[in-house]
């Protein structure tokens, strides 16, 4: 599970090993149910999945019709031939608690983990993150099984949907001190771990593979066209600007 069209290609050399793709972290992809132990439903309010459900797809429905964000990568997606479906490309579903959702590329299907998204902000954040890696295997049909290719991908989705400096702070990569390269090392610190967590790598070869693919990635800016600043206007400049990529 789980850059411009223009861009120069990646390394074409996939693994085709028979890992598990990050499948164990979304239980309901195997065929499973979840079925919550005694514990966790008396301690940790679980056992509540169908409303859970009803809310998470509440919260969805909410984002499409109000997010700017989420609106530009519909628009983008429509306008590159991949129109979204909402009952067959979005699925809320209980995940394992160390993510909050995810991109299902045999499927093209984007997940949000309904027990872990449960506001509306979340849930946004988690759609526009996804729809980037959907825009990114639409436009450029990417190898999720390369590792350079999901390296890219993941980059993308966190230069434009998530580094701002108070994110970079809480990670770590920044200080009052150290706000030059703040940014970049925000991106490369999320889409070290994104990869981590889809693939069994060690923290060496995610860095290694985020650093070789990291200044093509990271410039592409497409389809958003900027990168979002906290507590700005930006998210609703980029949904006004998107008809000058040519989106609806």
């Amino acid at each position: 599970m789980n850059a411009e069209t223009k861009q120069e290609p990646l390394n074409n050399q996939s693994d085709t090993s028979e890992e598990k793709w990050g499948y164990d972290l979304y239980p309901e992809r195997r065929g499973e149910k979840y079925n919550p132990s005694f514990a966790r439903i008396a301690f940790l309010g679980e056992g509540r999945e169908s409303s859970d459900k009803v809310k998470c797809e509440k919260n969805v429905w909410n984002c499409v019709q109000n997010s700017p964000l989420v609106k530009l990568m519909l628009s983008a997606l429509k306008s590159s031939g991949c129109e979204v479906d909402l009952k067959r490309h979005v699925s809320c579903e209980v995940c394992d608690v160390t993510v909050n959702g995810g991109y299902d590329s045999e499927l093209n299907q984007v997940v949000v983990c309904q027990n872990v998204s449960r506001s509306q902000g979340m849930t946004q954040a988690v759609l526009t993150h996804e729809l980037i890696h959907m825009f990114d295997h639409c436009r450029n049909k990417l190898d999720f099984t390369n590792l350079e290719h999901l390296a890219c991908t993941e980059i993308r989705a966190a230069n434009l949907t998530h580094c701002s400096f108070m994110s970079s702070m809480i990670q770590g990569d920044s200080s009052p001190i150290h706000i030059a390269k703040s940014h970049q090392d925000c991106v490369k610190t999320k889409a070290m771990y994104s990869v981590m967590s889809v693939r069994r790598v060690t923290k060496e070869e995610a860095a290694g593979v985020v650093e070789r693919v990291f200044d093509r990635c990271y410039n592409d800016l497409e389809p958003i066209g900027r990168r979002m600043r906290r507590n700005s206007l930006d998210m609703h400049k980029a949904y006004r600007e998107r008809f000058l990529y040519g989106y609806d």
